[in-house]
């Protein structure tokens, strides 16, 4: 079965990949990033390909994610660890494949800051594309209340767990280890801990740590900018990034009015 890592797009599903990738998939607890392709995007054109799906008709790619899934999982019997940017729409998924889900969640304030870069939009731009909602044949996003309201769904099921970036950042181990817990509480296996691959994991997903092994190494999830042709590094500010000091008032207030629930139930507001 599945447990989704789902998010709107920067919000901290990389660094969750990268600390389960390191966690679950090395032998010491060492990152690096070819681990990280352990935990695929859903949806992949390549997943579809292997069925026969024509991955530019969006009816066909959307009526079949379910029969995708089913494929995977019956092709192998452990966990599955994917990450996705999509809304929770009724074609999505399904009870019997979802195991359960760990979504991320990050200040928009600091999300508008860190998308804008990250996209080479506008900060106005980038404002509409948050609040309007974003689509196409790969990803559903929604808008940035929808994508967050929508996978709360599997909290009826006991299949739900919040994470918000900023605790991934400031309270990593302690963060990380209810992440573990809730992973071995889906699975119904006995809670226990390498301690040994834990430091190691927590060690080399550092943010800066992240940050260094970009420039050494490049990632391949980086961005190119299309007016300058150069690289946008995908670790960029994290954590230090300050929507105080960098978000105009005016961008600032549209946002707290527009997901003013939202943002009061997360604790920020």
């Amino acid at each position: 079965m599945i447990i989704w890592l789902a998010s709107y797009p920067k919000s901290g599903n990389t660094l969750l990949r990268s600390m389960l990738s390191a966690y679950f998939f090395s032998k010491d607890g060492v990152y690096d990033f070819p681990l990280i392709k352990k935990i695929k995007q859903f949806p992949h054109g390549g997943l579809f390909k292997k069925l026969g799906i024509d991955i530019t008709n969006e009816k066909e790619v959307i009526d079949n994610y379910i029969n995708v899934q089913n494929a995977i999982i019956n092709k192998s019997q452990s966990i599955k660890f994917f990450k996705t940017h999509s809304f929770l729409f009724k074609e999505f998924t399904s009870l019997e494949n979802t195991l359960g889900v760990i979504y991320i969640v990050r200040d928009p304030r600091n999300v508008i800051l860190s998308f804008s870069k990250f996209m080479s939009l506008s900060m106005e731009e980038t404002l509409e594309f948050m609040i309007k909602g974003q689509g196409n044949g790969a990803v559903w996003t929604g808008n940035w209340s929808k994508n967050f309201q929508s996978w709360k769904q599997f909290s009826n099921y006991n299949r739900y767990l919040l994470i918000k970036y900023e605790d991934l950042i400031s309270n990593r181990e302690q963060t990380f280890l209810k992440i573990l817990r809730f992973i071995h509480n889906l699975s119904k296996s006995k809670f226990s801990v390498d301690q040994d691959k834990f430091k190691n994991t927590i060690k080399t997903t550092d943010f800066n740590y992240l940050k260094n092994l970009e420039k050494t190494k490049g990632f391949s999830e980086a961005r190119i900018n299309p007016s300058t042709g150069k690289t946008i590094p995908f670790f960029d500010k994290g954590g230090d990034r300050n929507w105080q000091e960098q978000l105009s008032d005016k961008i600032r207030k549209k946002l707290e009015i527009t997901f003013k629930d939202e943002m009061t139930e997360l604790g920020y507001l």
